[in-house]
């Protein structure tokens, strides 16, 4: 009789394993064949040609991407502000949170992957109706008619992760987190370089405003002296109004640049994150800053020294791992589920052994029927994010890379342009000498000296 019930038994677990392979076979057979698209990380192997003045030792030097802000900047004043925005900054704290989030996540999907066991305990009263079997049965026996319950033990439920859903799961989470920190850097870096912009910015004002107002009180002492010729018949109204004109002209401009001054000093107090109050700077940087030679290494190293492609790049390992653990609920799931206590109608005998002392432990292989356009749903979503995480990734390469020549060409355009200036300068400080001189001979008038 026992070979009997084991040989059933045997054929009962045959017959829903082989069940459980044929579903899972339909399954993977119905759906939908939607390749995930590969991205393209192809670059060109150097910069652009145009670009001459920039090197691509990347092999032999490192590049300028790869140095710390501290090493870029030796103003005190400008690495105070930067230290400042670092601890204060409402975005770069929000980044911070997302990393904590996104640290929690992987907590929370490896803690699936484990078996889940609870602790429980139970009070209950039970009664039965006299004319069932159990209640007849309890009347025979003399059995109260209202039963009380006492029961305590512990609960375990564990989900065998035969597709691998739960371990890529897990992996998706942590490629999150990894791309939650690259977000960070990114925005470390644009805050950093926002910041030196807007400071270098604001010298600049201020020196443009130091020249105009000195300007002002040339061109006023001017005025002065062209009044007095006017009055000695050397210099007619023409003169005195053109002056005039001048000055008026230059303190408009004042006030302009005033005006923006006071905005470029606001926007460094937002990236601080403090009320706008004045900025403390150094104008006189400015006459020992002069571009340089830039090291930009090669093109393919923009996958390790940009923040924001290397993030791109790690939502894109997420979203392919999404789309597997997508694809196994297709497929039969096994869970074990299992129960040990002790339970008994008096609590004096309930923690009496054997007798009060109950378990179980059963094992459910699931694998959806009817309830398939759900997980068909999700399956094509996670597809489309994938494909959607593909197009970003090339897309945040491509900008990158047109980031990185275009900085090339400014850089290179400069320093042209500084050289350009200064020959102008210096030819504008011969031109004042010959004014000078002319006029001095008669042969020029004041407003030529001046202008």
């Amino acid at each position: 009789m026992e070979k009997r019930l084991m040989h059933k038994a045997q054929r009962i677990s045959s017959l829903v394993a082989t069940g459980g392979l044929l579903l899972a076979l339909g399954c993977a057979g119905t759906l939908d064949q939607v390749a995930a698209r590969e991205a393209n990380k192809a670059l060109p192997q150097s910069w652009d040609s145009r670009q001459a003045g920039a090197s691509d030792a990347g092999a032999q030097a490192p590049a300028t991407a790869q140095k710390r802000w501290n090493e870029f900047f030796a103003d005190a004043d400008l690495k105070a502000l930067i230290k400042t925005a670092l601890m204060n900054n409402q975005e770069l704290n929000m980044r911070l949170q997302e990393i904590l989030i996104a640290k929690y996540e992987i907590a929370a999907r490896q803690g699936e992957i484990l078996p889940k066991v609870s602790g429980k305990a139970g009070l209950g009263l039970e009664k039965v109706g006299e004319y069932t079997s159990q209640g007849a049965s309890d009347k025979a026996n003399g059995v109260p008619d209202h039963l009380p319950n006492f029961a305590f033990g512990f609960t375990a439920s564990w989900e065998a992760d035969i597709w691998g859903k739960l371990r890529n799961a897990a992996a998706a989470a942590n490629h999150r987190y990894l791309a939650s920190i690259e977000a960070k850097d990114f925005v470390v870096t644009e805050i950093v370089a926002e910041i030196a912009n807007s400071y270098y910015e604001l010298a600049a004002l201020d020196t443009q405003i130091g020249v105009i107002e000195r300007n002002v009180k040339i061109l006023d002492e001017a005025l002065t002296v062209i009044k007095f010729e006017k009055m000695a018949a050397r210099a007619t109204e023409l003169a005195v109004q053109k002056f005039q004109a001048e000055v008026l002209k230059n303190k408009s401009r004042t006030y302009d640049l005033a005006q923006q001054r006071v905005e470029v000093e606001n926007r460094i107090n937002l990236l601080l994150g403090r009320f706008p109050q004045p900025i403390a700077r150094n104008p006189r940087r400015l006459d020992a800053l002069a571009p340089g030679t830039v090291v930009t290494g090669l093109p393919s190293q923009l996958l390790a020294n940009r923040p924001d492609v290397k993030q791109a790049e790690m939502a894109l390992e997420a979203a392919k791992l999404d789309v597997q653990v997508a694809k196994a609920r297709f497929y039969p799931s096994l869970g074990i589920d299992a129960d040990a206590g002790y339970k008994a109608f008096n609590p004096a005998h309930l923690i009496d052994t054997p007798q009060s002392l109950t378990y179980n432990v059963a094992g459910n292989l699931v694998a959806p029927l009817l309830n398939r356009a759900s997980i068909e749903a999700e399956y094509g979503s996670a597809n489309a994010k994938q494909v959607q995480a593909v197009f970003n990734f090339e897309r945040t390469l491509l900008k990158a890379f047109t980031e990185v020549a275009n900085a090339l060409a400014m850089t290179q355009n400069i320093k042209h342009r500084h050289e350009q200036l200064s020959r102008q300068v210096e030819t504008l400080r011969k031109a004042t000498e010959v004014s000078g001189i002319l006029y001095r001979s008669a042969h020029a008038d004041y407003m030529e000296v001046l202008m």
